[in-house]
């Protein structure tokens, strides 16, 4: 009875340990989750396509500085001006004359003095509009050009509202000799500033041009009627990755002799239209008219691509595609915008 008694018990244990036989057995299950991370591209400053180097300079406004550019002799000229190579980006556009003016844009960099600085011209609204309401600094305008200005979306920091900023100095004489200094111009930048949008749309080290990109050795620019005094010529440089500019058959050469070396020439030829006004000489005052489209040519790491820009509104960026309608991108780094007419600019090399 004893023997039977444990063989029995010993039964029970083994059935009580197996779940009681009819009973499935509890089983564990482990879920393992697998966390992917990605890492944010580094930021970028949005007229250059570069790496920020500066979180202050990263999210503070455009500002728009108009630069002479008068090519007289000796000190009745512009030339050497101060600040265009430390520009972002640097319009070039047709005035009274034949002559041009630079309006150069200012975010991730700075130039103290910078000029000398000149008058406002009704381009200039259609041009800079995008930026979000930008700084503005300019000198001298008519009445009607005044109201046109105050009208639109830049931030008046020009030289009537702001004249504590300004000096004239040395070497070239009146009108040629203003000058400010754009960290004392953003001085004045208002609390709700914000930095502009990307103008450009910039190609990665990897990525290849425009397949319809040609090689390109020299371009010659010039504004209006005759060679005025601002026939321009590009010419790339290999060795520095940019294309030297020559203004009226000479190097162009900012007062520290250094010549003008932008990565990046965009020539966005467009239709001239006579507003109405003389300047002092008599000279009818041009207006580029920058709404619509037409052809361009863009210039980068040493090729030409032949395409369209397009800005459907005066609020919009301007867009470059080429021939089979896709973006055209820049090197990063600085870039020229050439306005001239139709039929302005020729391939020389």
């Amino acid at each position: 009875m004893i023997r039977r008694s444990l063989v029995v018990l010993v039964a029970l244990g083994l059935l009580a340990g197996c779940g009681g036989g009819s009973k499935k057995a509890a089983s564990t299950t482990t879920t393992t989750s697998l966390v992917t991370t990605t890492t944010a591209p580094p930021p970028v400053y949005p007229l250059t396509g570069l790496p920020a180097t500066d979180p202050a300079t990263l999210t503070r406004p455009a500002l728009v500085v108009k630069i002479d550019n008068a090519d007289g002799a000796g000190s009745n000229s512009a030339r050497p001006q101060i600040g265009l190579n430390q520009a972002d980006v640097v319009y070039e556009e047709m005035v009274e004359g034949s002559v041009t003016r630079l309006a150069a844009v200012f975010q991730s960099g700075d130039s103290a003095p910078v000029g000398p600085i000149r008058s406002f011209r009704t381009t200039d609204v259609a041009v800079f509009t995008p930026l979000h309401n930008p700084l503005f600094a300019w000198s001298g305008a008519n009445d009607d050009f005044r109201a046109i200005l105050h009208d639109s979306a830049l931030i008046d920091v020009g030289y009537d509202a702001r004249s504590e900023v300004y000096v004239r100095k040395g070497p070239h004489v009146a009108p040629h000799n203003l000058y400010s200094s754009t960290p004392e111009l953003y001085s004045f930048a208002p609390p709700d500033a914000v930095p502009p949008p990307a103008l450009f749309e910039y190609r990665s080290a990897s990525e290849a041009l425009s397949p319809s990109a040609a090689p390109v050795g020299s371009v010659h620019i010039e504004f209006g009627g005759g060679a005025g005094s601002a026939p321009v010529d590009w010419y790339w440089n290999g060795i520095k990755g940019a294309f030297d500019r020559d203004q009226k058959g000479s190097p162009h050469l900012d007062e520290s002799d250094v010549q003008v070396a932008p990565q990046n020439v965009i020539i966005e030829f467009v239709d001239y239209v006579n507003t109405g006004y003389v300047d002092p000489s008599g000279a009818p005052v041009p207006e580029a008219q920058l709404v619509g489209s037409g052809e361009c040519w863009v210039l980068t790491n040493g090729t030409l691509t032949k395409g369209t820009w397009t800005k459907p509104s005066i609020e919009a960026v301007t867009t470059y595609t080429d021939a089979a309608g896709a973006p055209i991108k820049l090197t990063p780094g600085r870039t020229w915008v050439e306005l001239p007419p139709g039929g302005g600019a020729s391939i020389t090399g």
